[in-house]
Formats: structure tokens, sequence, C-alpha cells
């Protein structure tokens, strides 16, 4: 295997190779033998194929009362058995062989799979003095939890794991930054070609593209929590929403890759909304959050076709523009791009459409609450402050400016006001000016910033006393959708327009280029808008459902009943890199 490369230096050849689909595996963390029975039936219930016992999570475990009762058949999952140290992530701080006792119990008692750790791998092994049941499959595990190795370090620790006998190679490492995960893809397509079994994942935020991609690089399993606060590894989804929002039981070595690129990523809503608007179109396609530091080190590292287009957000929608080989010209106006589109020729294409999603939304706004003239932009003429001089207050000077507003550009730092007033012929101020700015009466105000976003949801740019002057406020931040600024404005008795109806439409216009197909706009509010969390996950209710289509039905009857939308595995391409 070749040394440090991009993601698209490898191209594996063209036959078609037949694999077993990845399987979803819940860890069992809870305290008590009888808890932990509990959870293996609830991940059987949401579609998971088999559970992780977590010995070591059980408070006064003792192996020969525990374990015939947990491994006691018929069982509604087959079982993974883990007993991890301390010195390798867990919690047992006991000798080694109390517990090599335990797990070969395990293997007499019928479990399926074993996990060992690398550094006494071969110890136990000894241990066992080949007792070990045809039936049940070793895993010899390694986790790294500072870093994730090079590409050579990491075909090192594969060998030495092999050499052990594993039955499965497991390789858990950590991502400083988004980019390690590619060395992790390239070594589960090494495997592949190999055929050599293999869970390879990344830890962390920057680390989570691991744990939903690793069906189109090969993993033989992914592992996703029963819920919110029993992850047994940091950032691992839940298994809920590996099936339902990312829908993993379809993603395979031919499934496009598109995401939403930001420095926060985690409190966005694109993956259910864009996913959910790929599968109603048979788009074999899948939506994900990457958290990048570096766009143009992102970018170079994932360039194969596959990785085919993104959604950018804050802070890196103005490098953007520098990162494209070519912008639309609206968007190079604007000196912003919130969408990047990868041609076939591997070029990269910019484009912008929050001005769009931003100013229409706010014009509906205002001619449903305001009498306005139906020829003319209910914007032209108008006073139109901007708080914010990023890539979104960009989108919006510029549109509103094309409406035929006269726009005022507010900024923490004035010098960035200044430059980006000076672009579209407009005062500049700091948010402290703004304060006493009101030279008359209904005024528009547009945020463009994070101030208010989750969590810090008691923040507002600007003060309640402030926003008497204005007769029309919106708020680009959807994170809580009634925002402190938004609140206050509407009780000062402006017209207000929340961030989800430019969020909706900008989201809209992605999806057009993502895939060259009309955006299902029914579905996609349907879906956004019964979206109430900062987190990713539904809060449906019997009495939304009766205004919900069909599709959406279908998807609200499958977070109660994930099973309904399992997948089968399928023959396939290997995937490009």
């Amino acid at each position: 295997m070749a040394a440090a490369m991009s993601v698209s230096a490898v191209v594996p050849p063209a036959a078609a190779v037949a694999r077993a689909r990845t399987l979803l595996c819940v860890p069992a963390t809870a305290r008590a033998p009888r808890e932990m029975a509990a959870e293996v039936a609830a991940a059987a219930a949401l579609g998971a194929d088999l559970a992780e016992l977590r010995l070591d999570r059980l408070a006064g475990f003792a192996p020969r009362r525990d374990l015939p009762a947990l491994l006691a058949k018929p069982r509604t999952l087959p079982a993974l058995v883990t007993y991890r140290p301390k010195w390798e992530g867990g919690e047992y701080e006991g000798e080694d062989e109390p517990r090599f006792e335990a797990l070969q119990l395990a293997m007499e008692l019928g479990a399926e799979y074993v996990d060992i750790e690398l550094k006494v791998a071969d110890k136990f092994i000894k241990f066992m003095s080949g007792k070990k049941p045809e039936t049940c499959k070793l895993i010899v595990s390694s986790h790294n939890y500072e870093n994730t190795p090079s590409a050579e370090e990491l075909e090192k620790l594969l060998a030495q794991i092999q050499a052990t006998g594993a039955d499965i190679v497991k390789i858990a490492t950590t991502a400083t930054e988004i980019v390690d995960v590619s060395r992790m893809f390239q070594i589960l397509v090494h495997c592949q070609e190999k055929q050599v079994p293999i869970i390879g994942l990344v830890m962390n935020d920057r680390g989570f593209i691991s744990r939903v991609l690793c069906p189109k690089f090969g993993g033989y399993l992914t592992f996703g929590s029963l819920e919110k606060g029993k992850e047994s590894a940091p950032a691992q989804p839940t298994v809920a929403d590996l099936i339902n929002v990312y829908n993993i039981r379809q993603i395979g070595p031919d499934t496009k890759v598109f995401g939403i690129i930001g420095k926060p990523v985690g409190h966005s809503k694109s993956p259910i909304l864009h996913n959910e608007a790929f599968r109603s179109v048979g788009l074999n396609a899948v939506y994900v959050p990457f958290l990048v530091d570096d766009l143009a080190k992102f970018l170079h590292t994932y360039s194969s076709p596959d990785f085919a287009g993104f959604s950018c957000t804050i802070p890196h929608k103005e490098d953007a523009v520098r990162c494209c080989d070519e912008v639309d010209p609206i968007a190079r106006d604007i000196g912003a791009v919130n969408t990047i589109i990868r041609k076939p020729n591997g070029n990269l294409v910019g484009y912008n459409t929050d001005y769009v999603g931003a100013i229409s939304a706010i014009e509906d706004g205002i001619r449903a609450t305001q009498s306005t003239r139906s020829t003319t932009s209910p914007l032209a003429g108008r006073l139109f402050v901007v708080i914010g001089a990023g890539g979104a207050g960009k989108a919006l000077a510029y549109g509103a400016k094309e409406k035929g507003a006269r726009v005022v550009i507010a900024n923490r730092t004035f010098a960035r006001a200044q430059e980006l007033g000076n672009l579209i012929g407009g005062p500049a101020l700091t948010l402290a000016e703004l304060e006493n700015y009101h030279p008359e009466e209904g005024m528009i105000l547009a945020n463009t910033t994070a101030i208010g976003m989750h969590p810090n949801t008691n923040d507002t740019p600007l003060s309640k006393q402030a926003l008497k002057s204005y007769a029309v406020v919106f708020d680009a931040v959807y994170t809580p959708k009634e925002t402190r600024l938004l609140r206050d404005a509407a009780e000062c008795g402006a017209t207000v327009v929340s961030g989800l109806e430019m969020f909706i439409r900008q989201a809209e216009g992605q999806f057009e280029h993502f895939t060259g197909m009309p955006a299902p706009d029914s579905l996609m509010r349907d879906i956004f808008y019964f979206y109430r969390s900062p987190r990713v996950h539904f809060e449906i209710t019997l009495s939304l459902l009766s205004a919900v289509d069909g599709k959406f039905r279908a998807l609200a009857s499958s977070l109660d009943n994930p099973s309904t939308i399992k997948g089968n595995g399928r023959a396939a391409a290997k995937p490009r890199l």
C-alpha cells in the first residue's frame, strides 16, 4: 500500500467485488446484568445486527453468575463480548488471568465474537490453548486515543494484528483533523483487496464520517449507541441515526458522498434534510457533517469524484471562493460560496444559494404582514441593516442592494464592516454604534452572525431597546427556531422572519445543484418543520402526523420501527478513493 496520499490517489480496479454488508453493533453499557440484557433487547428492536456486551461496565461482575444469563439462548442478537482494561480505555482494573477466564467462558457459552487487545493477544491465545470454538470469531483490537498514525504505521499495525491469528482486525484511532480519516479509509480498502475482515474507525467529532462511511470502504462493522448518553466511544452516533438519518443500510461502494463543511457543524439539520430528500428521489447518496479546520487541505484530501458536493457554512464561505476552480459570477460578486460541486473532471465549482434563500424569505415575510406594491420588491428604498460581514453577511448585503435597498453594515470589528460597506457602497458601523443608530423608523434588520445560536441561546446582537426602530427583523440563526433576537423583536411589534425559512430555501437550491433535479419542496418543509431539537433527532407527535404527506409518515413510522427500512447487502463495484 502506498504511503501518505489523498483519498483520490487509490483507484481500485473496476471489477465487481461481492462482500457482506457492514454490520451495526450496539454497545450495551449498563451497570447491572438485567439492565444490560434489556439494552440488548432494545438494540434488536431498533434494527441492530449484534450487541457488544461491555463486561467492564458491569458493577460487581461475577462471570459464572452473570455470563450464563447474558448469553442464554435463544438470544435476540449475536453477542460481541468485550472486557476492556483501563489501560486500553475501559474500566477493568484487575489482573489479566481473571479477565481471560471470563472471555474464555463467554466463548464456551456461545458468544459469536470476543474482543481482545493487541497488547495481550498472544498471551490470551496461549491461555486458550486451542480451545476457541469454531463458531466464535476473535477480534484483536488496538485503540489509539491520541492521534491517527501515518499510513505506513497503520500498515505495520495491521500486520502485527494479523500475525496474532485474529479472525477480525480492529483499529480505532483519534482524529486531530478530519483528513486523518482518509488514512483509515485507505486501510479499509487495502484490507478489502486482501479479503481481511477489519473494523476501522476514527474517534471524536472530526472522525465521525468514519462511522457512517465505513460501508462504502468495506468496514466489517460500525458501532451505534442505543441512545445519546450511552456511547462507548467519543462521537459515536446512535443506531437510530445511522439507520434513519444516514440510511446506512443503503450505503455501498458506489454511493456518492455529500456533506456540510463547517466549524462548528454538529448543530446542523442539513444531514436529515438532504438524506431524506435523496431517498425520496432514489439517489444513491449520503450527506454527512464534515468538521473541517482547513478547507483547502480537506478538499485536496477528499478529491475523489465520489465526494461529489458540499454545503459550506461558517467559517469557510469566503475561503471557498479561493478554493474553487470556477465560481459562479454572483457568488464571486458576493465574495462567498455556500455550495461546492465537483465536476466529472475534478474541478470544483462554487455557487451561492444563501442570498436568494434569505432575501426571498424576508420579502415574503414582509408581503404577508405589510401592504406592499406587488410590482416592486418590498425592500426597495428601505434602510436595510446587516449585522455581520462574513459570507452570509455579504450574501444578504448583495441581495438587498440588488433589490434596491439602502444597505448599512454593522460588525463587531469595524475594519471588516468598512470593507464590506465599501464593496456595496454603504456606510459601516460597529455593533456598539448600532445600539444608538436610528436615523428613521421602519428599518429592516438582518443578523447573519452566530450570536444566539445553540447553546448560547441567551445571547443577542442588539438590545431590545434598539430593536424598537425596526419594522422587520430577520435572524439567520435557526437553532433555536425562535432566537432571543426574534423574541425581543416580536415583543417590540416588528415582523420577524426566522432563519428556518432561509435555510429551507438555500437547501433546496443546493439540492438542485447536487442532483440536477427539482427539490422536493413539500417533503423538505415537512421534515424541517417537525425538527425541533438543536440536536439531530425528530420529535413527532400524533397530532402533527395528519399534516404530513405519505413519504414523511413512512419516515416517522421508521423512527418507531427502524426494521421497516432495513436493507439488504449487495454486490457492487469497489469504491473509488
